[in-house]
């Protein structure tokens, strides 16, 4: 049966710093530049969600937009918008986080409650985009 894909936009902004407890303080300027900065800082993230199946003959869609909202709304939005993602989301801690490991959260999360989940993409900057498919 063909697949459709469906993706859906979602928009947070969060706080941190790049900052790998391993590292001396000295690799970590190195190898962070600006952005460890103890203070922090913060982006406009564009998180994208992709979920896949068939379309269902009845209603025409691949997947439940309504309820795909609620999930990404009540389970990642929730818990990352306006956090200091270093102090406030328990899912970094042991983690640095950089986009590359804010996507693959971002995956754990929707993964157990999006079964037709396909793929995320990450903008974090302009120039900054990270996709996983778990």
């Amino acid at each position: 049966m063909p697949k459709v894909f469906l993706t859906r936009r979602y928009k947070f902004s969060a706080a941190h710093r790049l900052h790998s407890e391993t590292l001396s303080e000295e690799e970590n300027r190195r190898v962070y530049g600006k952005c460890n900065n103890p203070a922090g800082h913060g982006h406009n993230y564009c998180l994208e969600v992709t979920v896949t199946g068939p379309v269902d003959p009845e209603t025409g869609m691949c997947s439940d937009v309504e309820e795909l909202d609620r999930v990404v709304k009540e389970s990642v939005i929730e818990k990352l918008d306006h956090k200091h993602l270093n102090f406030e989301v328990e899912e970094f801690d042991g983690r640095v986080p950089t986009g590359e490991n804010i996507v693959q959260v971002v995956w754990e999360i929707l993964s157990k409650s999006l079964p037709h989940l396909y793929q995320l993409r990450l903008q974090e900057t302009r120039d900054n985009f990270f996709e996983y498919r778990g």
